[in-house]
């Protein structure tokens, strides 16, 4: 399989940690760039961030219009009629990337998948896969697909790794209940979900970002 193409930012040279952001529907790595670069992270040491550009698809809820996706979406019913084969595609296209982090010297343990939107669906299906113990998981504005196979397929090693959900109050595109079901699935697995909910629509908003980066910095601290 070869590799995503990226965007990548190291906030100091001989970067210790890895944080790997992935895109919504019809952005591509550029759109969390700017929001990265608000962040502070303090006591978190130098830090890779890799933003992928998903594949470009035809999107059947977009009238088949080609645009980066990291899966297929059938229908507004998001957890009803779910892309599957595309789900796991992206699976394995992310998961391509954190072998490459860890070939580059990077720990599994000093990684954090991190997505919004369609990207955060990817970052919640890859990681609490993945074989190794991950930093953590970030699922902003988002949901947790294939949300049956879970806990037959969940990796035992990311078990009590650190999830931060967020989720816009107002978003009529994933709304509100797909994110706070996910949230309580996890939890009801005994996953630690740490669950912030703003007064917004599918979007970002600053104290968002604060207190994401507050959290960042918290799983990355160095010993």
């Amino acid at each position: 399989m070869s590799l995503l193409d990226t965007i990548e930012i190291e906030t100091a040279p001989q970067p210790q940690s890895c944080v790997i952001w992935l895109h919504g529907l019809g952005a591509d790595g550029n759109d969390f760039v700017p929001i990265v670069e608000q962040m502070r992270l303090e006591g978190a040491g130098p830090i890779r961030f890799v933003f992928p550009h998903a594949p470009v698809m035809p999107v059947t809820i977009n009238n088949g219009y080609r645009m980066r996706a990291w899966y297929d979406i059938l229908g507004t019913e998001l957890t009803k009629r779910e892309d599957e084969a595309g789900l796991r595609a992206s699976l394995a296209a992310v998961e391509a990337l954190l072998a490459r982090e860890k070939s580059r010297g990077i720990a599994a343990s000093r990684i954090v998948l991190a997505g919004f939107s369609q990207g955060s669906a990817m970052a919640l299906l890859t990681g609490l896969r993945h074989a190794e113990r991950l930093a953590g998981i970030v699922g902003l504005s988002g949901y947790l697909p294939l949300a049956a196979s879970i806990e037959a397929e969940r990796s035992a090693a990311n078990a009590l790794t650190p999830v931060f959900m967020a989720h816009g109050s107002y978003d009529n595109v994933v709304v509100p209940d797909r994110g706070r079901e996910s949230c309580a699935l996890l939890r009801g697995l005994g996953y630690d979900v740490s669950w912030h909910e703003y007064p917004m629509a599918h979007s970002v908003c600053m104290e968002e970002v604060q207190d994401l980066d507050a959290w960042l910095a918290k799983v990355l601290a160095r010993d």
